[in-house]
This record gives C-alpha cells, sequence and structure tokens, in this order.
C-alpha cells in the first residue's frame, strides 16, 4: 500500500461527488475505552454524549462484520470523500485503478483511472482507520449513445457492475445482436468483459424443397451449328434465340438497375435470378438438336438449417497399402470405396420475409481410365471432377443457373487394316489416325420452395379437369332426343 501526504494536490474535475464519512464524537470514543476497561461513567458525562453521534460511533464500529464499504465513480470522472475529523494517512491497495489526492484536511479526491476494484483505507486524527472498497466502472454513456444512433429501431438497454456491461432488450435478427456486441466489445479494455442477454425473435420454421437439374452441353456441336444461344441486341434487352435450327421461346422483358436487372450475355456462363424467362424452353430446344443432355433431376427436401444430400452413381473399391512391420514383411492391403457420379449437398435456412439463405455445392464426377495408375497388379482408375459450391440468399420459388465448369477431352483413335497395319514401315499405308476434340460444359439449375406441410385431418384436392372434354352418354342421348 502507499502513502499519500496531505500536502499532495491535483486538480479536481468539473463532475465531483462527495462521500461524508459518519461522525465520531470524542465522547463517545472515551465512553468505548473506559467501557473496555470496565469503568463506568457517571450518569451526569453518560448525558452529555450526543445520542446521535453515539449511533454512528456503533455503526461505524459494526461495520468491519458486515464489510467494508463501496464507493463507486466512473473512470476519468472523480469522487470526493469528506471526512468529520482530520485525516492523517491516506493507502490505496492499487493505484493503477484510481488514485487519491489529500485536497484538504478533511477531503480526499478520488480519481478513477481504469476499470477495476481496488480498497481505500483512511486513518484519522485520533487513530481510528475506516476502509472502503472502491470499484471503478466503465462510462456507458457513449456506448448506449452510439447503440441508440447506429440502431435507433431495436430496444436496447446497457448497465455495468463490476467491471461488466449487460446488454439486454430484445433485437429485431441475430445479425442485428452480433453486431451490437461487436460494437459494445469494441469499446471496452477486454471483450470478455460484455455480456449479452439480448433476446431475439425465434427462426422461421419450415421445410425447403430443392429442385435441381444437371445438364451437359456439348460446346464442341454448339460451335459447329453456330448456335448463339443468347443475345444483346439492344442495351437493355434480353435478345432471343435466333440460330434458325429452332422456334426461339419468347423471352422479352426491361432489365434496370432499380429493378435488379442484369445484362445476359449468353446463357453457358450466368447467374439466373429471373423467374419470367422461360429456362425450359432453351433446354427443350437444346435437347431436341441432341446438344443438351439432362444427367440427373433430382428433388430433395430437408428442414430449415439442416443439410441434405443426393448421390446418382456408385462405388470404386482401390486398395489401400497399409505399412509393413519392423520386420520388412509383405504389406497388408486393404480396400476401400469412393463414390463417383453426380453429387449434390446444400443447406437452405428460412429467412423473414420468405427469404431462404441457400449454401450449395453440386459435382459430377466419373472415372477416368486414361489417367489410371497400376499398384500390385490393382487398376486405379482416376476421378473427373466438376465441383463448385455457392452461397446466396433467394426470394422463394426463384431460380438461378450455375454454369461454366468445363470438361476438355481429346481422344485418339487408330483404324488401320489387320495384318497389314502391323507391318514395320509399310503398315502405316494401311493405317489411318483421328484426333478428336470433345468440350462439354455442366448447368445446374437449381430452385428452392418453401414447403408448408398441411394441417392434420386436411386432405390435398387432387388435379381437376376445367370442364369435362365429353359429356356422359346419359346428356349425350339426352341432348338427342331432344333434337
Amino acid at each position: 500500500m502507499s502513502s499519500l501526504e496531505a500536502e499532495s494536490m491535483t486538480t479536481i474535475k468539473s463532475r465531483s461527488e462527495k462521500f461524508a464519512l459518519p461522525p465520531v464524537g470524542i465522547a463517545a470514543i472515551l465512553a468505548v475505552f473506559l467501557a473496555a476497561a470496565g469503568y463506568v461513567l457517571p450518569a451526569s458525562a453518560a448525558s452529555q454524549i450526543n445520542p446521535d453521534t453515539t449511533v454512528q460511533q456503533a455503526e461505524s464500529q459494526s461495520a468491519p462484520s458486515g464489510g467494508p464499504e463501496a464507493l463507486h465513480l466512473i473512470v476519468d470522472r472523480s469522487l470526493v470523500v469528506t471526512s468529520p475529523v482530520q485525516i492523517t494517512r491516506v493507502s490505496l491497495a492499487n493505484p493503477d485503478i484510481c488514485d487519491a489526492v489529500v485536497v484538504s484536511p478533511t477531503e480526499i479526491l478520488l480519481n478513477g483511472k481504469k476499470a477495476g476494484a481496488t480498497s481505500l483505507v483512511i486513518w484519522g486524527q485520533s487513530g481510528q482507520m475506516q476502509t472502503f472498497d472502491v470499484y471503478v466502472d466503465l462510462d456507458v454513456l457513449d456506448l448506449t449513445t452510439d447503440i441508440r444512433n447506429t440502431f435507433p429501431n431495436e430496444q436496447v438497454k446497457v448497465t455495468v457492475s463490476k467491471n461488466i456491461v449487460t446488454l439486454s432488450g430484445h433485437v429485431s435478427s441475430p445479425e442485428v445482436a452480433d453486431k451490437i456486441l461487436e460494437l459494445a466489445q469494441s469499446m471496452v479494455p477486454q471483450k470478455q468483459d460484455v455480456v449479452s442477454l439480448l433476446e431475439v425473435p425465434a427462426p422461421p420454421t419450415g421445410e425447403v424443397l430443392l429442385k435441381v437439374r444437371f445438364a451437359e452441353v456439348d460446346r464442341s456441336a454448339i460451335k459447329q451449328l453456330g448456335v448463339n444461344i443468347m443475345s444483346l441486341p439492344g442495351a437493355k434487352n434480353v435478345g432471343t434465340i435466333s440460330t434458325g435450327q429452332y422456334s426461339p421461346p419468347a423471352i422479352t422483358g426491361q432489365l434496370s438497375a432499380s429493378s435488379g436487372g442484369f445484362q445476359l450475355g449468353s446463357l453457358l456462363n450466368v447467374f439466373v435470378f429471373r423467374p419470367d424467362i422461360n429456362l425450359a424452353a432453351t433446354i427443350q430446344a437444346l435437347q431436341s438438336k441432341n446438344l443438351l443432355q439432362i444427367l440427373a433431376e433430382p428433388n430433395v427436401l430437408t428442414e430449415s438449417g439442416k443439410q441434405a444430400s443426393f448421390l446418382s452413381g456408385g462405388e470404386f473399391p482401390f486398395p489401400v497399402v497399409q505399412s509393413t512391420g519392423a520386420g520388412g514383411g509383405v504389406p497388408a492391403i486393404t480396400i476401400e470405396f469412393r463414390q463417383f457420379g453426380i453429387r449434390l449437398d446444400f443447406t437452405p435456412t428460412i429467412l423473414p420475409d420468405d427469404e431462404i439463405h441457400l449454401k450449395v455445392q453440386p459435382e459430377v464426377s466419373s472415372l477416368d481410365y486414361s489417367n489410371a495408375l497400376t499398384i500390385t497388379g490393382f487398376t486405379i482408375p482416376a476421378l473427373s471432377v466438376r465441383r463448385v459450391e455457392s452461397e446466396m440468399e433467394l426470394r422463394d420459388g426463384q431460380s438461378f443457373v450455375i454454369a461454366g465448369l468445363m470438361d476438355n477431352r481429346v481422344t485418339q483413335q487408330l483404324n488401320k487394316i489387320p495384318g497389314l497395319g502391323d507391318i514395320p514401315l509399310l503398315g502405316k499405308i494401311f493405317q489411318s489416325e483421328s484426333l478428336n476434340k470433345n468440350k462439354t460444359e455442366l448447368l445446374v439449375l437449381v430452385t428452392p420452395q418453401i414447403v408448408h406441410p398441411l394441417p392434420p385431418g386436411q386432405v390435398p384436392s387432387g388435379p381437376q379437369f376445367p370442364m369435362r372434354f365429353m359429356p356422359p352418354a346419359a346428356a349425350r342421348q339426352g341432348q338427342a332426343s331432344g333434337q
């Protein structure tokens, strides 16, 4: 502990508070010491003792049994403690938390330096001692003002107790709660001193149906036919298919920045978010010319916030060589299986206003024997993989397209006449070689939909025709007889 002399002075802050020590009477102190020594004061002397002073002395003596008194002040603020008797000595347990300056024989000025807790001991002229627990708290006024200015529509209450800042109230979303917590942590010395008790509304519940279509486009055949799938005749107009090979679907509409539009240059490399563009018509037209092949059309249903998977393919075995022992014997070989084919992993989360946060990872893989390896007599094929991972937010029923996953293959084919083609040197005359280059692109069309379950006992209505194509036989007979 450090002792501070009465002559030390400091500048008193503008905002100061006073805390008065309980007055101690000389007669009350004398009465206490005489009673402890076995002496009793006369009645006349006892009557001269101020009753209020006796009560104050009794409370001061009983304070240690209940613990030291608490003093609270704010960082960069001051508190004036006033004593009815002259102060001879002052001591602080941790001067880094606050400092104490004796500004007069009966006044002490406490200046908060940083958040924390310490002890203050004061000795009077008669030798009496009193202990205080000093708590220096953070100033949450600036934090409260920043939160109200940044998030005016949120109901947030900021309180501080023993250097712990507590955030309570109601906010509109978990994202807002995280931002408020980050703002509070940036204004305190340590992030762990902030406790968030903010209440957020329960997340929307439901199920999400994901309709996915995997398609593969033969770009080499498209180039041979000279197909320009999508064109832009105007600055903001979506063009139509004008290959002359088939009738184009009617795709029209204006695009503007205010409506969230976009310029579409090629259907094979674009994210489509407009439900009014008839993609099915384009795919059907490509299929009629054998330029596009539908690989899979899975429909996967899962709950909000949970992952769902789809696999259409198979598993191929491959050997795994285990480590040999210390003796250097023959290593053991185990067989494991790996998946290949068309795979889809997605995790949907339903947001307010029927929006869907979607994390999707489609993958198409196939066995590649051209890059196969042979280990201890086993032929292990390689995998040709096309994979993409995307994360976005869509509205219920909106679609998007993921493209740009190219696959370039070069195939060399040798044709020869049996026997004659194997003759050295002259065999080249009876051989022919062809080099084929095949370039394909993978398209993934995704449409998420929110599925609301029916209440118990309700049966969905089946499909019905708007009108009968042919009237019943009795009605036809009646019409014939009327004629």
